[in-house]
């Protein structure tokens, strides 16, 4: 029986249309812009404020490009799996309101929670599915209403993140392109330094959690910032050096867009030049689960088929890893 390997086959995007600048974030908090651009390197972030709305919404307008960008047919897509850490609701998943906004009839649908490491771990699993043979074509969408949970008068935190999301489809081929290898891992250690501290089953939502800002974005940056170096730099050596990936024939690297500082020095681990990089955390900000997919549809243009990509990423948990995949096919066309 033949290999089947799983490819990327089309990308799809959506940010919001409202931009929040430096400039007006320094009018809410006691910020400047210069001190966001030396310390995160954010210029601006879009966010979702239309009531009502939430990451369902910003996921069916990018999937729903993916879909007429690749001319799918809906009742061929087997799965749908959304990596979120904002869900529309506790409960129904956030991919179930997705299939049925979209009309994908044969799908079953699931979220997946991994925090700014959610897309890399769904697309290990999508693939995965691929590779058995049971599924043919899967839908993964990383994407976060970050806002809903920033708290803005928080200057530590609210410069870092905004809201969007992208996604991807992913089919068997026999070709020698696709997901070729991954190290992912969990450590537990990140508790104490990023989480909400309330609105799950451990501490409910109460009057007291409200008034007490339980329901935001709760980070210890230096210690975040310090693993984040230390094992998004590692793994992704790691799994260059057990594939024979060198700055010679790395296409391109994709980190998870959390801090300009963070993606220097994963850059400067592999020794690759900073134009093999993709960036764009000046425009969007950390939109945690859609900052990977948001670089491959900012820059599907310039993918060529059989690019080396080596993507990374490091999030809340702590979870992190780092993905190696042959590009499958030319972006410009």
């Amino acid at each position: 029986m033949e290999k089947i390997n799983a490819v990327i086959t089309g990308i799809g995007g959506y940010v919001p249309d409202y931009i929040l600048t430096n400039e007006e974030l320094s009018r809410m908090v006691d910020t400047t812009d210069e001190w966001i651009m030396t310390r995160i390197g954010v210029e601006e972030r879009h966010i979702l404020n239309d009531e009502g709305l939430g990451t369902s919404y910003m996921s069916r307008k990018a999937v729903k490009q993916l879909m007429e960008k690749t001319q799918v047919d809906p009742d061929e897509i087997d799965a749908v799996m959304v990596a979120t850490t904002t869900p529309d609701y506790h409960f129904p998943s956030t991919a179930s309101i997705l299939i049925d906004k979209l009309g994908l009839k044969n799908a079953f649908a699931f979220d997946f929670q991994a925090a700014c490491c959610g897309f890399l771990y769904a697309l290990e699993v999508a693939a995965s599915m691929i590779v058995s043979g049971r599924h043919k074509k899967i839908i993964v969408v990383g994407g976060d209403k970050m806002s809903s949970m920033v708290n803005y008068s928080d200057r530590s935190t609210c410069p870092i993140f905004g809201d969007g999301a992208a996604a991807v489809l992913l089919e068997g081929t026999k070709e020698e392109v696709g997901i070729v290898d991954s190290i992912l891992r969990a450590d537990g250690k990140g508790l104490p330094f990023l989480h909400m501290k309330a609105g799950g089953s451990v501490c409910p939502p109460s009057h007291f959690t409200v008034a007490n800002h339980m329901h935001y974005i709760y980070q210890e940056g230096r210690t975040v910032f310090k693993y984040a170096v230390s094992n998004m730099s590692g793994i992704t050596a790691a799994l260059a050096d057990r594939n024979g990936l060198a700055k010679e024939n790395i296409d391109w690297v994709i980190p998870h867009q959390a801090n300009m500082r963070i993606i220097t020095a994963v850059a400067e681990r592999l020794e690759v030049p900073m134009e093999k990089v993709m960036i764009n955390i000046q425009r969007y900000g950390n939109t945690s689960g859609g900052t990977l997919p948001l670089c491959l549809w900012d820059y599907e243009k310039r993918l060529k088929k059989g690019d080396n990509l080596l993507f990374t990423a490091f999030g809340a948990g702590f979870t992190y890893g780092a993905l190696y995949m042959k590009w499958g096919y030319d972006g410009n066309k």
